[in-house]
């Protein structure tokens, strides 16, 4: 008896992952569309200068320091028949997709004054509307999955399938797209964001089919969860929370630095022209393909030994190894070379980040009694979002300081180059560094964790039996 329902509890957990991977598709491919392409579009086709768009980031940013923790605290303590998480979910999609198609058709004007304001507003909408689907989504995965070997085996279907959609992001606009920085190619934004926006309804369904389950033992968190400010304080007090932190927001950083930068360092450090296209997405494409098979890997190496902490170190430090060579190279053979090593430890980055914070929330949920992975996983997503404010101050700052304020195909020169080569070896590498410190007091260790897992376990057999489980 007892067998039959391992494997039935093994055939759920499978079905449950591959659903929540696709959703963890449609995710990808929203944000990593968003951050591949806004930059590029407003920079150099729509014809925005990198002062306002740095503005309007770091506008977007502020407006995020509460959209992010708001939304989660609120999720926290949402109860209904049908779960705290499944209606902010279902509310966000399809106005998702909708803004998705509309952030690449914005009307232009003589003066780009209304340009200005529909980019303000309709980044502030794609956020508002991602993070409702994000942080509920995200949220989901620590409850579904409990122990770490479940969670891990779980990842790796969520991480094939988040690189699959990174893949998607960065190749299919190159099919439509003859030449990014190119004005004349403006329409072809805007038809290309009309298929992806189908491709992440599609995931989205199988999401919703399949993915989404909400555990009944966990119903009642939602009364005892605390305020907005309550759940600030109890997370930023939490050490293991605040030092992962700082390691996460280096790791977004270079995740959004790298593709941000990429349209541009292709074409004028490796020379990549019109009609090419394709080769920048498919170089992006090559280190998420390795980071795709190396994620197996890390798989193994954290069943096989349990380590968390010091994997996560070991995969940032191959990742800066990795990033060094694009500081001198200029040909696109051995930019593919480069770019599959850094899927190494970028794989590593994935796994490991997205197996702390259920630690981070399960020791949270042992001091306090109830779950808060909405009130985690939006202050998670607020600091995540303190990313882009840096990403594009970085970008500010270099293109300020090699003339380049204004986009100029022709007047690039020397000190364009290192500053394109720069942005993409330096300032991530720098990040990493600080991860890497950040991370070494992490004070959840191998043994901690083992012993967490078990307090954690008789703390949910407890909660089974108030809820009449068993």
């Amino acid at each position: 008896m007892k067998s039959k329902e391992n494997k039935s509890k093994k055939k759920i957990s499978l079905k449950n992952a591959i659903g929540y991977g696709f959703g963890q598709f449609s995710d990808t491919v929203a944000y990593q569309t968003f951050t591949f392409l806004t930059f590029t579009f407003y920079f150099s086709v729509v014809g925005l200068n990198v002062d306002f768009i740095t503005f309007g980031f770091i506008i977007w940013a502020i407006w995020n320091s509460l959209n992010d923790p708001l939304l989660g605290t609120l999720s926290d303590k949402t109860s209904t028949k049908y779960g705290k998480r499944r209606p902010y979910i279902y509310v966000a999609i399809g106005p998702l997709c909708i803004i998705l198609i509309l952030l690449f058709l914005p009307p232009i004007t003589s003066d780009l004054m209304l340009t200005r304001l529909f980019f303000l507003v309709i980044i502030f909408l794609f956020e508002f509307f991602y993070t409702m689907f994000g942080v509920n989504s995200k949220s989901l995965f620590p409850e579904i999955f409990q122990d770490l070997e479940e969670r891990t085996k779980a990842n790796t279907i969520r991480q094939v399938l988040n690189i699959i959609g990174l893949i998607f992001a960065f190749i299919f606009p190159t099919l439509f797209i003859p030449k990014l920085t190119e004005k004349k190619y403006f329409s072809n934004y805007g038809f290309t964001a009309i298929l992806i926006a189908i491709f992440i309804a599609l995931g989205l369904i199988v999401f919703i089919k399949f993915g989404v389950r909400e555990r009944a033992e966990f119903s009642e968190d939602s009364k005892k969860a605390p305020s907005l400010l309550k759940s600030l304080k109890y997370s930023f007090k939490n050490k293991a929370f605040r030092t992962y932190i700082i390691a996460g927001l280096a790791n977004w950083y270079i995740w959004q630095l790298l593709p941000t930068i990429v349209p541009l360092y292709g074409e004028f450090v490796l020379k990549i022209g019109e009609g090419e296209t394709i080769l920048l997405g498919l170089l992006l494409g090559t280190a998420f393909i390795s980071a795709a098979l190396f994620m197996f890997f890390w798989r193994w190496l954290i069943i096989r030994t349990g380590i968390l902490k010091k994997g996560f170190m070991i995969s940032m430090t191959v990742f800066i190894v990795t990033l060094i060579p694009l500081l001198f190279i200029s040909d696109v053979i051995i930019a593919f070379i480069c770019f599959f090593l850094i899927g190494i430890g970028m794989s590593g980055s994935f796994m490991f980040i997205d197996l702390i914070i259920p630690a981070i929330i399960d020791y949270d949920e042992l001091q306090t009694g109830i779950r808060r992975e909405g009130g985690y996983f939006g202050i998670n997503a607020f600091i995540v979002r303190l990313s882009t404010i840096l990403i594009f101050l970085s970008i500010s700052l270099v293109f300020n300081s090699v003339g380049w304020k204004v986009f100029d195909p022709v007047g690039t020169t020397d000190q364009t180059i290192f500053g394109l080569r720069s942005l993409m070896t330096l300032f991530p590498i720098t990040a990493l560094i600080i991860a890497i410190i950040s991370m070494s007091r992490f004070p959840i260790d191998k043994e901690k964790y083992k012993k967490l897992q078990k307090d954690i376990e008789v703390l949910h057999t407890e909660k089974k039996k108030k809820a009449g489980i068993i």
